[in-house]
């Protein structure tokens, strides 16, 4: 079993236990070695747009949020930004240190601390609107509409806030296993359902005038004999393809389902931490190994599997155009061909890690590393 380091392993129970699940990292002297990078025969030109530099996420994973043309972006140290064009037109600190961010509907911005303060600022000047609190720590991006502003607590709580004034307007909990990964994973607002992955491989849509359960999905199912065999979480979010939404679990299944009434479409075997992405024909996936795989949307029969990047800790995919991009732990972006996998272009960035999952901005690639880093590749 492969735990990435960005994802921790939280029980109360197993305080004691951190040796054990150290023994477990292969990214330890001990255990297997990441690939190494062998050359590729460049056909696709890729030049830094444009980059700038928020702060450092410390252990969290910030993901940039898109409006238009705009970019918002936030670190740990409690700064946040705006872009356009690569300027910053404004920036603001918060005066706390931040875990969680951006979400952002083009008029308002959205981020969260480690102590659950939930902030929301004036997408046009930074100006703060308003304060809200959930129960722990806020790791995930917000999801924000007209309507809502849904924010996941680091115990697995969705909460509602009224985008106007952030009064709460609902909660929404389910009991969780008692072992689970640390999770990222943001909400997803689409129409009427807010949808969420949680601890137990199951995908959850909430009606968003109430957060009633409105179905179920399991993408994956707990297997093994202890505790630790049967993590199987959707760390991830999901992402929606025609009228498909489709998910991943840690130690589980890639499964896609009707997006309004939850039946399943399919569902293969396959392990991710890092997540997936989607276009009009295939579902991409980084899995726990390291490959990148593409999948039929209609029905999850392999298209290609890159496996070149073993245990090089990816990102989510993306894809723009008849591109695939993925990153990696030593901050390098991965240029892929859609139709067969093939390298077809290398970027390095800063040297830090990017965990947060890879945007579509225009015609470019927008990433955030660890160390603060935010940058816009344009493949010519």
């Amino acid at each position: 079993m492969i735990l990435r380091p960005a994802l921790i392993i939280a029980a109360a129970s197993l305080a004691a236990g951190c040796s054990t699940i150290d023994s477990l990292n292969p990214f330890a002297s001990s255990g297997p070695k990441m690939a190494e990078l062998t050359p590729i025969t460049t056909t696709v030109d890729v030049r830094v747009a444009w980059k700038e530099n928020v702060g450092k996420g410390e252990t969290y994973v910030f993901t940039p949020a898109l409006a238009g043309n705009a970019v918002f972006a936030a670190g740990g140290k409690g700064e946040v930004l705006r872009i356009e064009d690569g300027a910053v037109r404004w920036k603001i600190n918060t005066g706390m240190p931040l875990s969680g961010g951006v979400g952002s509907d083009g008029r308002r911005v959205v981020v969260g601390s480690p102590k659950g303060d939930v902030l929301a600022f004036d997408a046009a000047d930074g100006k703060e609107l308003w304060r809200a609190k959930v129960s722990s720590e806020v790791l995930a991006a917000p999801a924000v509409d007209a309507a809502l502003v849904v924010v996941r607590s680091g115990d697995n709580r969705i909460y509602a806030f009224d985008a106007g004034d952030g009064k709460r307007k609902w909660v929404y909990q389910r009991q969780t296993p008692p072992l689970s990964l640390r999770t990222f994973a943001a909400p997803l607002i689409d129409s009427n359902y807010v949808f969420a992955g949680f601890p137990g491989g199951k995908l959850m849509a909430v009606t968003t005038n109430n957060g009633a359960s409105a179905w179920e999905g399991t993408v994956a199912l707990p297997k093994g004999t202890t505790e630790l065999d049967r993590v199987a979480d959707i760390t991830s979010a999901p992402v929606i393809a025609g009228r498909m939404i489709c998910a991943v679990a840690f130690q589980g299944r890639v499964a896609c389902f009707d997006l309004n009434t939850g039946n399943l479409a399919w569902a293969r075997d396959m392990s991710s931490a890092a997540g997936l992405a989607a276009d009009s024909r295939y579902v991409y996936v980084s899995d726990d190994k390291g490959a990148v795989h593409a999948l039929d949307l209609a029905s999850g029969a392999s298209i290609w599997k890159q496996d070149k990047l073993s245990l090089r800790q990816l990102s989510a995919p993306v894809a723009r155009g008849r591109l695939v991009a993925v990153a990696d732990v030593k901050g390098i972006v991965h240029f892929l061909s859609r139709e067969d996998g093939s390298f077809v272009a290398r970027v390095a960035t800063d040297g830090t890690p990017v965990t947060a999952p890879l945007r579509v901005l225009d015609n470019k690639i927008l990433l955030q590393t660890r160390g603060g880093t935010v940058m816009a590749l344009e493949a010519q």
